[in-house]
């Protein structure tokens, strides 16, 4: 007698990159915006009422990112974090440990993995002492009484070394993603009898989805469209890393999406199966991204959130100082790229004379930034610099300063007018504003109409030519100090010293010790079309 066709339908709702964002608010004005992991969970809601079944993963960088994130990482560590809280009410049924789960140490990392009630999965973080995955599983499997099983496996972007503290990854080993993933895969199909596998990868894609060609420098950072060239046996990849809003592709018959950040969209796949000769098969297969921005808070969401943020909106508005001059505000972000700026300058005379280098060179990390007005805030250092980096001093030769100003200039494109705007490299697939660096200490000038790596002219330190076999002492942020955002000339130089204190502390003790900041600006670099 033939069997007759049973059917069934699975409904994967991704999150990733959300970085603490929890309540629907700015921080920088206190305006509405529709997203955050309260918003979120108003969403999930729905589509839970909706689907009878639907799995709920959160793909990495979950711990660090908002004021809300530090504040109870640095300032208060009295609570289990209120991200978890919120996670554990949600009812996520797994999480995919991001690169920045390790910025504040292994104690709060492992503060945070104990308070979950979901399990962390991730096939490639171990345990260097017994070389088994750090977080416990690899992957998670679900059974349904008609019989299907599902099986999702974490992985995380193993180049995580290169931008992280050694300190907070002490004892841990990062192996290759695609390396797990054949290692794993297979075992999931053949020993664990699971129809369906699901890769959750916290790393985008470093090819373009169409036509395949690169987007970015291989460093391996990102290994998204090799995983599912490569590892036969994946169903769907659910991405993140890179901030993209990904939806509606396939990459060698793998289904993918990529949610954004901060709580803005959620990934979602739908999965359409069947039941052919006793064995269940994906016939159909479907990502879209949903917007949050019809959705109100979940007021449970809410309720966890409220104290941890009261206490937060306190610490923010507290003054630590004034600015004398011209206020530091940044006006046009583009401009303050163009044209030295006095807040880019006093973050860089800050940066000098707490780690005794005779240059330095530091970013302005994105268009959000506002720079500061007469009176300064917790919240002005919060969201002018947004990440926990810390600082660090190599010594470089003149010829590695001079390869960076390239990379830098890289930045810069002039478009068919002559005008001067932002290289598209700089712009997808991924916003890179933070890999533009300014210099002080140096005097130099961009002259954008020249070649890729013969830009910078007039290369000089006090009135003297720098000289490519010449040793100079720089400071900069350990980011960039491990070669982060394709700096390779800075990799493995040596360290004249580490300064753990984190930026934002370093900021606000500077302002509170002075009292008063200056502000100023000596136009040490320029920016030129021609001649």
């Amino acid at each position: 007698m033939k069997e007759e066709h049973a059917t069934m339908r699975i409904v994967i709702l991704e999150t990733s990159d959300v970085h603490g964002y929890m309540m629907p608010y700015s921080y920088v004005d206190g305006s509405s915006i529709n997203q955050g992991l309260s918003v979120i969970s108003s969403l999930i809601n729905e589509h839970r009422q909706h689907s009878e079944e639907v799995l709920l993963i959160d793909n990495g960088d979950f711990l660090q990112g908002s004021p809300l994130t530090y504040h109870q990482a640095k300032v208060d560590q009295s609570r289990p974090t209120t991200v978890i809280e919120c996670m554990n009410a949600m009812n996520y049924d797994a999480v995919v440990p991001g690169n920045h789960e390790f910025n504040f140490g292994k104690s709060y990392l492992e503060k945070a993995f104990t308070a979950s009630s979901f399990p962390w999965l991730s096939a490639n973080v171990l345990s260097e002492e017994t070389g088994e995955p750090l977080f416990g599983t690899p992957y998670r499997i679900w059974e349904w009484d008609n019989g299907v099983r599902l099986a999702v496996l974490g992985l995380t972007t193993h180049y995580v070394p290169n931008w992280e503290h050694p300190n907070h990854l002490e004892g841990i080993t990062f192996t290759n993603p695609i390396v797990a993933a054949k290692q794993w895969v297979p075992y999931l199909r053949e020993q664990e009898q699971v129809d369906v596998v699901i890769v959750s990868y916290h790393g985008g894609f470093e090819r373009d989805l169409v036509s395949g060609e690169p987007t970015e420098s291989l460093t391996g950072e990102n290994l998204g469209y090799a995983l599912c060239e490569e590892v036969s046996g994946i169903d769907v990849l659910l991405s993140g890393h890179q901030h993209r809003v990904i939806s509606g592709e396939e990459v060698a018959g793998v289904c993918v999406v990529q949610p954004g950040s901060e709580g803005q969209f959620v990934g979602k796949v739908t999965l359409s199966l069947q039941k052919v000769e006793h064995k269940w098969i994906v016939n159909h297969k479907q990502s879209e991204i949903v917007s949050c921005e019809s959705f109100v808070a979940d007021p449970i969401v809410s309720e966890l959130t409220t104290p941890a943020e009261n206490n937060l909106q306190q610490w923010l508005d507290q003054p630590i100082g004034f600015v004398e001059g011209d206020n530091m505000r940044i006006l046009n972000p583009f401009q303050a790229r163009m044209t030295e700026h006095p807040f880019i300058e006093w973050i860089q005379r800050v940066q000098m004379e707490i780690s005794g280098a005779e240059i330095s060179c530091t970013a302005l990390f994105d268009d959000l930034a506002p720079g500061f007005d007469s009176i300064i805030t917790m919240r002005d250092i919060m969201i002018n610099y947004k990440y926990p980096n810390t600082l660090r001093v190599l010594r470089l030769e003149g010829r590695d300063i001079k390869a960076a100003l390239e990379r830098s200039a890289q930045y810069f494109h002039l478009n068919d007018s002559g005008d001067i705007e932002v290289s598209s490299a700089f712009l997808y697939p991924k916003t890179q504003h933070f890999n533009y660096d300014m210099w002080e200490g140096l005097n130099y000038t961009i002259n954008v109409s020249k070649a890729h790596g013969e830009r910078i002219v007039n290369l000089e330190r006090e009135g003297m030519p720098i000289l490519a076999d010449k040793q100079y002492v720089v400071v900069m942020n350990n980011y960039r100090a491990s070669g982060g955002g394709e700096y390779s000339m800075f990799k493995d130089k040596p360290i004249v010293k580490e300064i753990s204190v984190d930026m934002v502390e370093i900021l606000a003790d500077y302002i509170r010790d002075k009292g008063t900041i200056v502000s100023t600006v000596n136009d040490n670099w320029h920016v030129i079309s021609g001649a």
